[in-house]
């Protein structure tokens, strides 16, 4: 019986070399494929696991990278790279095109139905992929309630499903009540989980270099907030659909 096989896809984006972690099913068919994106820190063995977890359920899923096969862990690097990327949207629809052609072209992907899911920066690299009118089956975010320029959400043909902490300050109230506007205004398909008590980066688990405030593993909520990407994955994207469909 032949197993879950992972490999790095080198590729080229936002001016670098991106090196992405794609994850493959057993099996030789063509599957239902997700891309996968990163907190503004970077691609790191968190989103790979990740990947390989959705490739043992029967996925095909590309880990994408932000930075050129870097891992920026001192936060006043992460900032200035992050922000000027967060303020492009052409910029951020590029970096997420390019990694989608990657996973459309790998042979076990049935390039009618692939999902993202994202997280932070990567998050809003998928919301963008939407906006842009790529032909996606669903979109998930956390910690990424980003909105686009006016009118482009309209574009977004897929269920949108994102999730916050009630106490994140780089995601605030604020925030979540723009990005519903925009959805409510685009007649999009769209959920809001709000995690009671997490930080930002809630999902993600503790690291062992500094972080931005309001940055803080929350556990229970990042357990929850995985069941309800693979719910997401499951009701748009299911494993059993045949080809094409």
């Amino acid at each position: 019986m032949t197993k879950m096989t992972t490999r790095a896809v080198a590729y080229p984006a936002d001016g670098v070399t991106m090196i992405g972690h794609l994850a493959l099913p057993a099996g030789a068919d063509r599957r239902p494929a997700v891309l996968l994106g990163p907190e503004g820190m970077g691609l790191s063995d968190v989103e790979r696991r990740r990947a390989d977890a959705l490739a043992e359920l029967g996925y095909v899923a590309l880990a994408f990278d932000l930075h050129g096969g870097r891992y920026l862990s001192d936060p006043e690097e992460m900032l200035a790279r992050c922000m000027p990327l967060l303020a492009d949207s052409d910029r951020m629809r590029a970096i997420g095109r390019a990694a989608l052609d990657v996973l459309r072209a790998e042979p076990r992907t049935d390039p009618d139905r692939i999902a993202t899911v994202g997280y932070g920066t990567g998050g809003a690299v998928g919301l963008e992929l939407g906006r842009g009118g790529a032909n996606l089956r669903a979109i998930g975010t956390v910690n990424a309630l980003t909105t686009g320029r006016p009118g482009e959400a309209a574009r977004i043909r897929c269920p949108v499903w994102a999730g916050v902490g009630s106490e994140d300050p780089i995601m605030p109230p604020a925030q979540r009540d723009a990005f519903a506007a925009e959805m409510r205004a685009a007649g999009v398909d769209w959920r809001l989980t709000v995690y009671g008590g997490a930080l930002h980066a809630f999902h993600h688990p503790p690291v062992d270099h500094p972080t931005v405030p309001g940055v803080g593993h929350h556990p229970v909520h990042a357990r929850r907030a995985w069941r309800d990407v693979l719910d997401l994955l499951a009701e748009c994207l299911p494993v059993t659909e045949g080809p094409g469909a």
